[in-house]
């Protein structure tokens, strides 16, 4: 089965989105949409206190990444999703 490692940039909808939880649930959902394993979820500054996550995570190359966007999207509170990197993984 071949890997890829996608990173999304996820804007939440204001500064004051809960992280924590979106986090939690962008990492239940993704799971549940096929992920293979979250390597990380990090904090972006963005501008004025807004903070983006950046999503890193390993998804069978053969489920449509449409799959991954969707389940992040249906999160509450997320604004915006963009693919940053999209590339094969080895091993």
């Amino acid at each position: 089965m071949a890997v890829v490692a996608i990173k999304f940039k996820v804007m939440p909808e204001s500064v004051e989105t809960d992280l924590e939880q979106m986090t939690k649930q962008i990492t239940d959902n993704l799971m549940q949409a096929g992920a293979i394993r979250i390597e990380s979820i990090t904090q972006e500054p963005v501008a004025f206190g807004l903070k983006a996550l950046i999503v890193f995570f390993a998804w069978p190359e053969q489920l449509a990444t449409e799959l991954a966007e969707d389940a992040v999207r249906k999160v509450e509170h997320v604004s915006s999703l963009d693919t940053v990197d999209y590339r094969r993984a080895f091993g």
